[in-house]
């Protein structure tokens, strides 16, 4: 029974959600968390290797990242709802993850031939570029809703169609292996600045937090707090806010922030009296905090300091001030409370 409720409690912390599609624990089940556990390991050994020796172009290394991400969430996510997925539309998972990871292959085997042709889409070209579009629009809508995918797909017509509108919307307009081109094969489309960040830096971050996590990390936070204000009044919300303040220093994501401590914090204030709204609440607001706490902060900081070409280091200085005074605010508003 332990083993079952502590496989549970891993699947809901990778991905929240993907426990819902999963079936009750069976033989199936064990074979499925063995097939994501090998894959997620190829995974992130391929950015440990890439990152210490660099042996592949960034054009590559962007690919494979964006083809292993297409496999997780397919294989996470198998089927086309929340509900339970069966045995065929979790085989159906396997072909579309199998598919998108095909693509970012693709891209590494034929690098120089793609290079040389330079926007010149044979057969193959077009085929692998229209089914890495059509897969990265299924990831999104089954990660995220429906919102961002359609929201794309408008962008999307625009660009092939906006020829035909009157005023200033009209553009001269873009040929579909112009758009296929720029999206699925240069850096300007899927592969652009975003997915540089992700495969160089915030994997890698990530990474580093888990093993932290795994070490113990989360538990040394919070015996930290609870020794420094737990005795206080307001006690028990002013761990939340400590604990997700330190998690915040070794993980970017707010949701992973109220995953790992919220199942720790949110208990202890409820029993202490604390409505269950406000002790969702003050721990919400505490691990959104952690996306501006130096050293490990949200993705957009990456992709800032990227973009505007500025250290990261300089980011994580301009940061610290805000992020110091947002949980200060944070602790005087539940020391008041």
């Amino acid at each position: 029974m332990t083993d079952t409720a502590d496989l549970k409690t891993l699947e809901e912390r990778a991905l929240p959600g993907a426990a819902d599609e999963l079936p009750t624990p069976t033989h199936d089940r064990l074979e499925w968390t063995t097939a994501v556990f090998w894959v997620a390991l190829a995974f992130s050994t391929f950015q440990v290797i890439t990152a210490a020796f660099s042996p592949l172009s960034s054009q590559v290394v962007r690919s494979v990242h964006v083809g292993f991400v297409l496999l997780m969430v397919f294989l996470v996510h198998p089927g086309f709802t929340k509900g339970g997925a069966g045995a065929g539309m979790k085989a159906l998972g396997w072909v579309l993850g199998l598919a998108g990871f095909a693509t970012g292959l693709y891209q590494w085997v034929f690098e120089a031939d793609l290079t040389q042709r330079a926007g010149d889409l044979t057969r193959a070209d077009w085929v692998v570029g229209i089914v890495l579009l059509v897969l990265v629009f299924e990831a999104a809508r089954r990660t995220m809703g429906i919102a961002l995918p359609l929201i794309c797909a408008i962008f999307l017509a625009y660009g092939l169609w906006g020829n035909h509108l009157p005023g200033p919307l009209m553009h001269r307009g873009y040929g579909a292996d112009q758009i296929v081109g720029t999206l699925s094969f240069g850096t300007e489309g899927i592969y652009g600045t975003p997915t540089y960040v992700s495969s160089s830096y915030i994997f890698l971050f990530i990474l580093f937090g888990a093993f932290l996590e795994q070490a113990g990390m989360i538990r040394l936070f919070n015996d930290f707090a609870m020794g420094t204000v737990g005795h206080t009044r307001g006690g028990p919300a002013k761990v939340a806010v400590v604990t997700s303040g330190l998690m915040g220093t070794i993980n970017g994501s707010g949701v992973a922030n109220v995953v790992t401590t919220g199942q720790f914090t949110i208990p202890l204030m409820k029993r202490f009296g604390y409505s269950s709204a406000f002790a969702g609440g003050v721990e919400a607001t505490s691990s959104m905090g952690g996306q501006i706490m130096p050293p490990v902060m949200g993705a957009v900081a990456f992709i800032m300091a990227e973009t505007i070409d500025v250290p990261y280091l300089e980011i994580c200085k301009a940061a610290a001030i805000p992020a110091i005074l947002y949980f200060i605010t944070l602790f005087l508003m539940v020391h008041i409370e």
